[in-house]
C-alpha cells in the first residue's frame, strides 16, 4: 500500500491541490477510470459553485473543454469547489489499496 492518503480528519487539513493529487494518484493506481469520468462530470457543477453558472451544463461540445479543465481541477477555486469530491473518494477507496 502506498502513502496515498492520511486517515479521517487529516484529509481536511490538506490543501485542495494535495487532495486532487492524492485522489488522481489513487485512481491511477487503482486504474479507476470511473473516478476520472465522475471528476469530469463534477467539473461543471464546481464551476457553477465558483460563480461560473454558464458552465454548469454538461453536453458533448462542452466535453472537449472539460478535458482542458481536468488539467486544472487541482488549482484555485475549482480545486476548492471539488474538495468534497476528492475527500469522499479518498475516504472510500484509500483503505482498499
Amino acid at each position: 500500500m502506498s502513502d496515498v492518503t492520511p486517515e479521517g480528519a487529516e484529509l481536511d487539513d490538506l490543501t485542495s491541490k494535495e487532495l486532487y493529487d492524492r485522489a488522481v494518484n489513487l485512481a491511477r493506481e487503482r486504474r479507476d477510470v470511473g473516478f476520472l469520468w465522475d471528476l469530469l462530470r463534477a467539473i461543471p457543477a464546481a464551476a457553477a459553485a465558483t460563480g461560473e453558472v454558464g458552465r454548469a451544463e454538461f453536453d458533448l461540445f462542452h466535453g472537449l473543454s472539460l478535458l482542458e479543465e481536468f488539467t486544472h481541477a487541482g488549482e484555485g477555486e475549482m480545486a476548492d469547489a471539488l474538495r468534497p469530491f476528492y475527500i469522499e473518494y479518498l475516504s472510500e477507496h484509500a483503505k482498499g489499496t
